[in-house]
C-alpha cells in the first residue's frame, strides 16, 4: 500500500471484438476477444475534441492484455504505472491498450504463422482500425507505439523490423534474441520432457537407435508432441519443465510452420538422438532479430524512438542478445537506446518507469 499513488486513476474500459483474422485459427483459439484500455484522467477532462497518441502493449508468453489491468502486490499494474507516471510529469497522458493474444499453446511471438494464426495481422489490419475508430487517438504511425517484455519486447522489435508503417517507436524489455543462447540451450530439457511421451516406452536393454529415429530425424511429430499438449491441456497447473517444453513448442510453430505435417509444424531436433537438424534450425534464424537488422534496416531508420534495456543476469542469456542486437543496429547507423541493469528476467516492469517515458516524447504531438 506504501507503493500506491495519489494520481487520478484514469479509466479502465474492456472492449468487446470480434477478429476475422483469428476466425478458424489452428487452435480453435477464441476470435471474439477482449481488448482492455485505460484512458487517462485528461481524455474526459472537458476538451472533448482533444486525441492522445496510443501504446500497445505486448504481454510475455502465457500472459494476456487482461492480467496487466489486474491488481498488483508490491509495484503497479499498467494503469497504476501510466497515472503515477503522467501525475509526477514523467510523461504526457497516453491510450494505453492492452490485447489478448493467448493461445492454447501458451502465447504467440505476435508475427503471423499458419500454425498459430496470424497475430501480427490481428494488430495491425484489425485493433489498430478498431481502437482509432472507437477512441479519440493520434491515428498516425507517428503517434502510436509498442511496448513489451520478453516475447513481448521480441514482438515490439519484430514490428518495427516488418510493420514499421504502423508503429513510430518501441520499446524492447529483454525481448527474444540470439536464439542459439535463449532457445538452443533449453532443448535438451523440452526433448526430456516430450520423451515421457513416447508411443514405445523404454525398457532396460539393447535398442535399435535407426529404427526409433525413423520418423522423427525430419523434424515431424511421432505423436509424442501431440500426447504432451493433450496432456498440459487437461491439468490443473503445470510443472517448470512442462512449460518450458510448451514454450518451445509453440516457438517451433511459429517460427517453422509446415502445413503438411501432422501438427502444422517441424521441430529443430531428432526427439531421439537430440541432433540439431540444420534446415529446420535455419527457419529459426530468419526470424531472429540480430539476423534481421540489415534487411530491415529501412524500416528501422524510420523509428522515432527503438529503446532496448535487458538485465545483465538474464536467465535465458538475453542479455547477450541484446548486447548483439545493439551492436548490430549502431553497426547499420540505427539510432537507438539500450541499457542494462543488475537483475535478471523476472518482475521487472519497473524498467517501464523509464521506457514509457522515453516512447511518450518519441510520440507526442
Amino acid at each position: 500500500m506504501l507503493k500506491r499513488s495519489k494520481a487520478p486513476a484514469g479509466t479502465v474500459v474492456v472492449l468487446e471484438h470480434t477478429s476475422q483474422v483469428l476466425k478458424d485459427n489452428p487452435w480453435g483459439d477464441p476470435h471474439v476477444r477482449k481488448l482492455a484500455v485505460w484512458l487517462p484522467p485528461q481524455y474526459d477532462d472537458g476538451a472533448s475534441l482533444r486525441r492522445f497518441p496510443v501504446l500497445y502493449d505486448m504481454t510475455g508468453f502465457t500472459g494476456s492484455g487482461l492480467a496487466h489491468i489486474a491488481w498488483k502486490s508490491f509495484g503497479n499494474n499498467i494503469p497504476e504505472r501510466a497515472a503515477r507516471l503522467i501525475y509526477e510529469q514523467k510523461m504526457g497522458p497516453a491510450i494505453f491498450v492492452l490485447p489478448d493474444c493467448f493461445t492454447a499453446l501458451g502465447g504467440n511471438q505476435y508475427i503471423n504463422s499458419s500454425a498459430v494464426g496470424n497475430y501480427a495481422d490481428y494488430l495491425t489490419r484489425e485493433l489498430i482500425p478498431f481502437v482509432d475508430r472507437e477512441l479519440r487517438t493520434l491515428a498516425s504511425r507517428e503517434h502510436r507505439g509498442c511496448f513489451g517484455k520478453s516475447s513481448g519486447g521480441y514482438g515490439a522489435m519484430m514490428h518495427a523490423m516488418r510493420h514499421a508503417q504502423y508503429w513510430g517507436a518501441i520499446a524492447d524489455h529483454s525481448g527474444d534474441a540470439l536464439f542459439d543462447f535463449c532457445y538452443f540451450s533449453d532443448w535438451p530439457r523440452t526433448l526430456n520432457e516430450l520423451d515421457r511421451y513416447r508411443k514405445r516406452r523404454r525398457a532396460p536393454g539393447r535398442i535399435d537407435v535407426l529404427r526409433d529415429e525413423r520418423n522423427v530425424a525430419a523434424g515431424i511429430d511421432d505423436g509424442r508432441v501431440r500426447r504432451f499438449l493433450d496432456h498440459v491441456w487437461g491439468k490443473d497447473k503445470l510443472g517448470d519443465g512442462e512449460v518450458h517444453a510448451l514454450m518451445n513448442v509453440a516457438m517451433a510453430a511459429t517460427y517453422d510452420p509446415d502445413p503438411k505435417t501432422p501438427l502444422g509444424f517441424r521441430l529443430p531436433f531428432n526427439l531421439e538422438t537430440g541432433e540439431l537438424i540444420p534446415a529446420r534450425w535455419r527457419r529459426w534464424q530468419g526470424n531472429d532479430p540480430v539476423n534481421l537488422v540489415g534487411s530491415s534496416r529501412r524500416n528501422l531508420r524510420s523509428m522515432r524512438g527503438i529503446y532496448i534495456d535487458c538485465g545483465w543476469r538474464d536467465q535465458y542469456h538475453l542479455h547477450y542478445g541484446a548486447r548483439l542486437l545493439s551492436k548490430r543496429l549502431a553497426q547499420h547507423g540505427i539510432t537507438h537506446v539500450y541499457e542494462e541493469f543488475d537483475d535478471n528476467h523476472s518482475s521487472i516492469d519497473y524498467r517501464m518507469d523509464v521506457s514509457l517515458p522515453y516512447l511518450y516524447r518519441a510520440l507526442k504531438p
